[in-house]
């Protein structure tokens, strides 16, 4: 019996006993935070942790969250290829493994193989066996006896790779854990359990498809607002008998409807969005586009968007925006866009990364965790773009040229829409006199806007003028129509802000002098409106407002043009060249329409007209130096002229992609004029730039398949009469010809997904101030990204179906709970 006792301690100072050695706590293990983040996880095998180095309260955590995921089965055009001995033909991985062993993972790191289950539930003291230390920890690489390696490490009946498989199987079903023996449930209890889980779901569904806070500040069962969740989970009850009942019959330890529950919701919802999403794409080509915005709680967030085309897809292209490194936190936003099985582009959400750093490498760094977080590999990259930031455009040290240092593949392309803000925020200091104008424009809505009095006053007297037209018959009535509206002011950032700052000036003139008036009648001390006024009713003002109004008008319809989520690259391109001819135009044939519009304009308002003749001082001379130019001179010369020839020269500047050979090259794909622009050795010049997607088979045949092409699609007034590339690619999906013309499609997409605009990332921003106020300003990160996945995907998140939901929801972790068999 005394075998079964352990001999307790004997305390004698006497005696001397040998100080035995510590035991060494499991390597990451004394230091791990008992909490596991399941974005954190490591997708490619040969760079994760083993199970058994989690702190042991997390490791059944880690193993649900790695099951979640699945095994690491990226799929590649081209697998690294090694050479075994003298043999003269090089051999590598096969994608054919991954249906006959579907345990099987391939780590791009290390170009190996390794096994999931194995890693899932292996036990270390036992990794003397067959290949167990190397399909879960080395990694199997030996591609010429891969085939009797893999088979011996499955093994007979009682391996140890089947013995994981029997213990993987087991994990999954947890009706029959041991644990669920002794808490076997009753069928009406799991019924219970069912109604409670449904309804707590469809009320966080409603909530995060709102973009609603969930929690209140007091939840007790005394308090008045318990919050979002729990009122809207109350009020279901007091409409439901059943679900009152329920409720009320449910164990207090189960009722579903604590915090952790709340956002275990949401993590499930955005497991699902994700899983889509991810389907959707599956190995097809795409881009990815990158931006950065500050939260409400002074965290810097920087957005991610990928653009992907579905079909024959072999590469990706990526569009950055960052700017220069500060001290805030910094969240990576990730967008996807691709051509669907339709031929049209769509745009997905896809994460939101935090980072610590906005280093180039620091940001090259976070981008490849989150592409190997999704099995995304960086070799099929093939362009990027952003707004221009040093850190990220940088010619020798940026994050472009990082990746172009590991992919010369990939294209950078600058985002338009930034480019052409650029050329906006140039022509506001093209000369003096235009860039005192819009000092003045500033002090204007500085001053009627100044407080709210003066905003008051200033939709008073609009409502008034309104008024006074509808009863003249100037304006007419309509839905819609002459809406309340306020004086906007001009931001360098602010897409389209100068344009309408000006606009809302030249419709609320009359409105804007009244309150000026007022302002310096009431004002106790003498202000500076009543020199606003002055300058607001002089000719100079009024000539420089209509100029500015008309380069604006025409540099707006181009930004309003580059901000649509299905534009390709080249009909920017188009559009661009449009813009220049019609600044060219105006350049020769604009001035006598412009003059005759100011005129009226004055006349209108009682703005008295210079003699054009008459001369005046060259500004910024001095009267005594005998300097003298007519009015005509100054006001066509000097600034009709100027501010032209700057938005022609930036225009020139920063929209050279004619200089560009690639993207010179995708031009020719143009379908307008009956494909005027095609170009054979330009198209089959492509082919020898993206050599790498192209085989040699491919490049000897693209000739006369882009000949028959061509001459085809001239024969079919539907294809020929495609007005740009987007219309192309439907059509020919539409008729099948993208399986006639494969290489031509293949072209056709590389266009397609090239990126032009940051613009979906910038409404992501919106959908951020949305979700995160300033009552919700400490929510984590990785809360904030499953609300930010669900609340961007509203189109995916709204069908899903409740049962795919509540399976991920209950695969996350052991549940107090069973669902009755025929649910799940």
């Amino acid at each position: 019996m005394r075998k079964f006792f352990v001999p307790r301690a004997i305390e004698n100072v006497n005696i001397v006993q040998s100080e035995a050695e510590p035991e060494e706590p499991p390597p990451n293990v004394a230091n791990e935070v008992n909490e596991f983040n399941s974005n954190e996880i490591v997708r490619d095998p040969g760079l994760r942790k083993q199970i058994h180095e989690y702190a042991p309260d997390i490791q059944d955590q880690v193993r649900r969250a790695y099951i979640l995921k699945g095994p690491t089965q990226p799929i590649l055009k081209n697998y690294p290829q090694t050479q075994f001995g003298r043999e003269k033909s090089k051999r590598a991985f096969c994608k054919t493994w991954y249906e006959r062993y579907k345990w099987i993972e391939y780590s791009e790191f290390k170009d190996a193989v390794y096994c999931f289950h194995c890693f899932l539930f292996k036990q270390p003291v036992r990794a003397e066996h067959f290949g167990y230390e190397v399909f879960t920890k080395d990694g199997y690489k030996n591609w010429k006896s891969a085939s009797s390696g893999l088979k011996d490490h499955v093994g007979g009946h009682g391996s140890m790779h089947n013995s994981c498989m029997k213990h993987y199987d087991d994990y999954n079903n947890q009706r029959q854990s041991i644990a669920n023996k002794f808490l076997r449930a009753t069928r009406e209890s799991e019924e219970l359990y069912k109604i409670r889980l449904t309804c707590s779901l469809d009320c966080s569904r409603y909530l995060i498809a709102q973009g609603m806070a969930f929690r209140g500040h007091d939840e007790s069962l005394t308090s008045l607002n318990k919050g979002n969740f729990r009122e809207m989970v109350d009020w279901v009850k007091s409409n439901d008998e059943q679900v009152r009942d329920d409720f009320d019959r449910g164990a207090k330890d189960c009722i579903m409807i604590c915090s952790d529950i709340q956002k275990q919701f949401a993590t499930s919802c955005a497991d699902e969005v994700t899983k889509v999403i991810m389907e959707e794409l599956g190995d097809r080509q795409f881009s990815v586009l990158i931006d950065e915005s500050r939260d409400i709680s002074v965290k810097e967030q920087m957005a991610v968007m990928f653009r992907l085309v579905f079909l024959f897809s072999n590469f990706y292209y990526i569009l950055f925006s960052m700017p220069p490194c500060n001290n805030y936190v910094t969240l990576l936003n990730l967008f996807f866009r691709f051509v669907n099985d339709k031929g049209e582009v769509v745009e997905r959400f896809l994460a939101l990364h935090h980072v610590t750093d906005t280093t180039s490498e620091a940001l090259k760094e976070a981008l490849y965790s989150i592409l190997d977080r999704h099995v995304l590999s960086i070799s099929r990259l093939r362009g990027q773009g952003y707004d221009g930031a040093s850190n990220m455009r940088g010619e020798f040290n940026g994050l472009q040229r990082k990746i172009l240092d590991e992919n010369p593949y990939a294209l950078y392309v600058h985002c338009y829409a930034h480019r052409l803000q650029l050329v906006v925020v140039s022509i506001a200091s093209s000369c003096s006199s235009i860039h005192d104008f819009f000092e003045y424009i500033s002090l204007i809505v500085t001053t009627t806007s100044a407080s709210c009095k003066r905003m008051d006053a200033l939709r008073e007297a609009q409502h008034n003028d309104i008024l006074t037209q509808l009863a003249s018959g100037e304006i007419s009535k309509g839905m819609g129509l002459h809406q309340q509206s306020s004086l906007a002011r001009a931001g360098d950032t602010r897409w389209g802000s100068h344009y309408t700052s000006l606009i809302r000036l030249d419709q609320m003139w009359a409105s804007v002098l009244n309150v000026l008036s007022t302002v310096d009648e009431v004002g106790r001390l003498p202000s500076q409106a009543a020199g606003l006024i002055e300058k607001m009713e002089s000719f100079k003002f009024a000539f420089i407002l209509k100029l500015m109004l008309k380069l604006f008008g025409i540099t707006n319809e181009l930004s309003k043009m580059l901000q649509r989520k299905d534009l390709n690259i080249v009909l920017a391109m188009e559009l661009v060249d449009d813009v220049k001819a019609r600044l060219a135009t105006l350049r020769e044939n604009g001035w006598d329409d412009l003059f005759v519009n100011v005129q009226k304009f004055c006349i209108a308002k009682g703005i008295p007209m210079p003699n054009m003749d008459a001369e005046i001082p060259v500004r910024d001379r001095s009267r005594l130096e005998g300097r003298f130019v007519t009015n005509l001179h100054h006001y066509r010369a000097e600034i009709f002229y100027v501010a032209i020839d700057k938005i022609c020269v930036e225009m020139d500047h920063r929209f050279s992609e004619g200089s560009n050979i690639v993207l010179n090259c995708f031009s020719c794909l143009d379908p307008k004029n009956s494909f005027s622009k095609f170009d054979v050795d330009k198209l089959a010049r492509l082919a020898d730039i993206y050599h790498v997607d192209f085989s040699d088979v491919d490049r000897g045949t693209i000739r006369e398949q882009l000949e028959t092409y061509v001459v085809h699609v001239k024969r079919h007034v539907s294809v020929s009469t495609c007005g740009d590339v987007q219309s192309l690619a439907m059509k020919m999906v539409q008729t099948d010809k993208h399986f006639v013309f494969p290489l031509v499609y293949k072209l056709i997409e590389l266009t397609l997904i090239l990126p032009v605009s940051t613009t979906s990332v910038e409404r992501a921003f919106s959908a951020m101030k949305i979700i995160k106020t300033k009552l919700r300003n400490k929510i984590n990160d990785e809360w904030f990204n499953d609300l930010m996945i669900c609340y961007t995907e509203r189109e995916i998140f709204m069908s899903l179906d409740d049962v795919d939901i509540i399976r991920t929801f209950t695969a996350k972790k052991s549940r107090k709970g069973n669902l009755p068999p025929s649910f799940m």
